[in-house]
């Protein structure tokens, strides 16, 4: 009988997944475990394993596409074996002209999905793009290997053309302008007239990227914390001779006491987790008109990878010591870079930090990872000139410090005696190891 393979649920937060590329096409042997494709979540990425063994006898989605949770992506069952389809709203609409209602079909029947790839572009896109007047040579395409689908013929589209126009845009392969002289901007014949070399140059001057997946995620983040928010960031300087210090020692220590890993970064994390405790103000979400503040310090780290901006989650920092809170860091962070980490590892933050000290910047304003109420953005270490109690001044090393918060749960005040009591740990770094 024949099994449907699905989609599978990553943790509480995740409803799709988009297919990156399939490992398997149709007619193909899979065992249980079997790799059939890998997918990216809005946080990482992972292997989508067969859940039966047999032949592949469909595949539901292509390559690009954007899918449910626990919803079928293949169909595995013995050669030859007659199965019914799916029904599953998006699944085949390219790739398989056969609608995803199909009732029975055979074994073999399926196509693979890279099949329509052949002419560059889908059979939808190539009508779409006919319709519309459209040369494909003037469509940026976004579909998987560089195939151009209909998605893409459609954001070309601009106000329809008359007949006249439609004919001489497709026979002269220039690209009609999204607005034209007729009634309504309707585009009329004579508003193809830009030269070839101004068109060749204005399809060249750019590239259309599409927000998907962690980027498209980010996005929308980032747009909800700025418009549901009421942010306000302060700065402050820290003395960073006491990090510094602790820094070299550690790199220079005995190595089986495996402390040549402990970053500067790390002590800030430390001593963030540290002033959390004394101001559970800051460790805190907001949720409509409540505040819920949290007895665990679950710090999120800011991390910049390939696939965009990730936030894995330290639970619990403020229980570990400084070399256990080292050590998970980087395993995190490795994971996140490398799309492995789970989506457990990349939820549940309390407060997040941002660390942007590699590239030399002094000061910038992080933005809220909402529902949290505070972040911090950690900068360079720079030479400040300080005058001590005598009124004399010197050179002292400082970091850079950046608090946001959201003013309707943080007052100003509050927010300045976090940041106060953060500088005074990071100077006395020594005391609160002790602590």
């Amino acid at each position: 009988m024949a099994h449907q393979v699905l989609m599978p649920k990553q943790g509480n937060t995740v409803e799709s997944c988009i297919i990156v590329e399939w490992n398997v096409k149709v007619g193909d042997h899979v065992d249980v475990g079997t790799v059939l494709c890998s997918a990216e979540t809005d946080k990482s990425t992972i292997d989508v394993e067969s859940t039966a063994s047999g032949s592949i006898l469909a595949l539901l989605y292509k390559e690009g596409d954007d899918v449910p949770v626990m919803v079928p992506i293949a169909v595995v069952g013995e050669p030859g074996e007659q199965f019914e389809l799916p029904t599953v709203e998006g699944a085949r609409t390219e790739a398989e002209e056969t609608p995803p209602s199909a009732p029975v079909i055979e074994a073999q029947g399926p196509v693979p999905l890279a099949s329509a790839s052949a002419e560059g572009s889908s059979p939808r896109a190539r009508q779409r793009a006919a319709e519309r007047g459209i040369p494909l040579s003037t469509v940026a395409p976004t579909g998987p290997k560089g195939r151009i689908i209909e998605r893409d013929v459609l954001a070309r589209s601009g106000e329809p053309l008359s007949p006249a126009a439609r004919a001489q845009a497709l026979r002269d392969q220039v690209s009609a302008p999204l607005t034209g002289s007729g009634i309504g901007g309707r585009v009329l014949a004579r508003d193809l007239t830009v030269s070839d070399v101004t068109q060749t140059v204005t399809e060249g001057a750019y590239i259309d990227i599409p927000l998907k997946g962690i980027r498209k995620i980010t996005a929308e983040r980032m747009m909800a914390s700025i418009t549901t928010t009421c942010q306000f960031t302060m700065t402050a300087w820290a003395d960073a001779r006491a990090i510094k210090r602790l820094r070299s020692e550690f790199k220079a220590a005995r190595p089986e006491l495996g402390l040549a890993g402990i970053t500067i970064g790390d002590l800030v994390l430390y001593a963030v987790a540290k002033t959390l405790e004394e101001y559970p103000s800051h460790n805190a979400h907001l949720y409509g008109d409540s505040i819920r503040q949290f007895a665990s310090v679950d710090l999120g780290i800011a991390t910049d990878t390939s696939k965009g901006l990730l936030v894995p989650v330290l639970k619990g920092s403020n229980r570990m010591s400084l070399k256990q809170l080292s050590d998970r860091a980087t395993v995190l962070i490795e994971k996140a870079r490398e799309g492995k980490a789970t989506p457990d590892e990349l939820s549940g933050s309390t407060f997040t930090v941002s660390n942007v000290g590699a590239f030399g910047i002094e000061g910038f304003t992080p933005v809220l990872n909402i529902p949290e109420v505070a972040i911090l953005g950690v900068g360079t270490i720079a030479l400040k000139p300080i005058e001590d109690e005598d009124g004399d001044v010197a050179f002292i090393d400082q970091i850079s410090l950046s608090l946001t918060v959201d003013h309707q749960a943080v007052d100003g005040a509050e927010a300045a005696r976090f940041l106060r009591a953060l500088t005074l740990n990071i100077k006395s770094i020594d005391l609160l190891l002790a602590l």
